[in-house]
């Protein structure tokens, strides 16, 4: 199989174990949207695919979601009814420029993106808002995506999304984020080249919302009845509500409306998404919430069209100002789908990991190795950066996202440590702005269950330490179980059976834009000839 920029050597040894290989149905144990009596409860994916974009391409139904400094990037999810929803990939197998993302840059990388079909082709545009707005393209969704393109570079533009018009011209609505254009709470359009790749002008402001509508961001843009659409999200990622504006003219002037909000729901700031239909007719919107620790969950939004506006989620009062709904019955696709989730559990049996892994930068090739004879998952030990202060700078993290509200992952280790070497490390992380972790650690007389805790990683803070048991063999099984509200109680066991609580319980905090993440990690703070070996056999989500 071919991969992005697979005349450079290291980058394609580095993503081999991510190929994008179609696995078994896969249907999660903690949660599943779809009810099994026609009827489906949000969100659709309790998992932090935030800022969700999708369209509709014949029967199929595809979703993709911002990534950030997570590798590999550009998830796309596939769906034959808008509820259940499998991985199958990602668009970006490492992410430019290469240098700079080989270090951790959290909250930086890939913003809210976009995707479109056309001529053939999907498209998706993605945000950089240190270097610009990019474009990657592929004939097949599972194929191999193009090295991604500045269609116009900058600093601060961000959320693009392209429209064609009836005359093939082409455009790009986008916002600013404030971090680095030194504004926000505007959107922009700028014509494009008929193709779609490269900006011909700069941009023109089309609305302000300092005054109604702060923080406006997210734009998708479509065009219905001659109007054209801008649905953004306002008012801020938690708090916020789902904007529509309209216009007969491209450039504006765009009237406005607020066609969902919170409501009397439980749903905060329920916002940014995409539009879509059915090969039916029927109208219904993807977008998100934020549930902090948890990241930016994925729910679905009946929509339906009144006097040229959307209406989202259930319209009550029938002011034409929906709120969202937590169960409904499910779109009319013509029949029934097996049930599916996104993958979380992992048997290490394959060549291929699954694809909810990834990396917290660019990979090396030196990291790990996927061994189907023996079963399991190989990581080597990496010596971590000489300025890292914890692990919120160590790019060698393999971790993924929280699944639930309610979990428990397990995993079984055998590690083999460098006997030239002490200090050798691997185990089982909760990742955020704080962190937590339990690992097995290689001293002089031998191996020991470690417990270590990090408040304000992100700050660089020092992260303490604490010896829990000497192990009878590198063999052990590490376990978190996640309670309601993102707590968590670490344990471990040497036999499997019995499982031994180890420190307190650890509040998981959010990452920078992310929800918190799971996963594992080997590490050493020297270098010598050689690295210890973790062996993972399985990594288990269940309740």
């Amino acid at each position: 199989m071919k991969y992005l920029f697979n005349s450079i050597l290291v980058m394609s040894l580095c993503v081999h174990a991510f190929a994008q290989a179609p696995k078994a149905t896969y249907i999660s144990k903690v949660w599943v949207a779809d009810q099994g009596n026609g009827t489906y409860k949000n969100p659709v994916i309790n998992a932090d695919y935030s800022d969700p974009d999708a369209i509709r391409v014949g029967d199929d139904f595809y979703l993709i979601a911002s990534s950030f400094d997570a590798v590999p990037g550009l998830p796309i999810l596939h769906s034959k009814d808008l509820v259940n929803w499998k991985i199958i990939g990602h668009a970006l197998k490492r992410q430019p420029p290469f240098d700079h993302f080989e270090k951790t840059q959290h909250g930086n990388g890939v913003w809210a993106p976009s995707i479109r079909y056309r001529n053939g082709e999907f498209y998706i545009y993605y945000p950089d808002p240190d270097f610009g707005i990019y474009l990657t393209k592929a004939k097949t969704i599972t194929g191999e995506w193009s090295a991604p393109k500045l269609v116009v570079s900058g600093k601060g533009l961000i959320d693009p999304c392209p429209l064609w018009d009836e005359d093939g011209k082409a455009y790009l609505a986008y916002a600013y984020a404030g971090s680095r254009a030194g504004i926000k709470s505007v959107l922009a359009v700028m014509p494009l080249t008929a193709d779609g790749t490269k900006a011909t002008e700069t941009g023109r402001i089309v609305y302000d919302g300092h005054e109604s509508d702060p923080t406006i961001e997210g734009p998708k843009f479509y065009k219905r009845n001659g109007f054209y659409y801008l649905f953004a999200p306002a008012g801020g990622v938690s708090t916020g509500w789902q904007l529509v504006l309209r216009s007969k003219n491209i450039y504006g002037p765009y009237e406005r409306k607020v066609v969902m909000d919170q409501g009397k729901s439980t749903v905060n700031g329920p916002h940014q998404g995409a539009w879509v239909n059915t090969p039916a007719g029927e109208d219904w919107f993807i977008h998100f919430q934020d549930k902090d620790a948890y990241g930016r969950v994925v729910h679905l939004q009946p929509m339906k069209w009144k006097n040229n506006w959307p209406i989202i989620g259930s319209d009550q009062d029938d002011d034409g100002v929906g709120e969202p709904v937590m169960v409904y019955k499910k779109p009319n696709i013509g029949k029934v789908y097996p049930i599916e989730t996104p993958a979380e559990s992992d048997e290490f049996d394959a060549s291929t990991l699954g694809l909810q892994w990834q990396w917290q930068a660019n990979p090396q090739p030196i990291w790990l190795f996927t061994d189907p004879q023996k079963g399991v998952l190989k990581l080597y030990t990496a010596q971590i950066p000489e300025e890292a202060k914890n692990l919120w700078d160590v790019p060698n993290l393999l971790m993924q996202k929280f699944p639930a509200d309610e979990f428990t992952a397990t995993t079984k280790v055998n590690f083999k440590p460098n006997p030239k070497l002490e200090n050798e490390q691997t185990g089982l992380v909760v990742m955020g702005r704080s962190y937590a972790r339990i690992s097995v650690k290689s001293k002089k007389d031998g191996l020991y269950l470690m417990f270590g805790i990090c408040q304000g990683a992100d700050k660089g803070k020092t992260e303490s330490e604490k010896e829990i048991a000497k192990l009878k063999s590198g063999q052990v099984y590490m376990r978190v179980t996640v309670s309601n509200g993102a707590k968590c109680q670490f344990s471990f066991s040497e036999d499997g059976i019995k499982f031994n609580h180890v420190g307190d319980e650890f509040q998981a905090t959010a990452g920078q834009w992310i929800g918190a993440k799971l996963g594992l990690f080997a590490i050493r703070d020297t270098q010598t000839n050689d690295s210890g070996i973790a062996e993972y056999d399985w990594f288990r989500i269940e309740k």
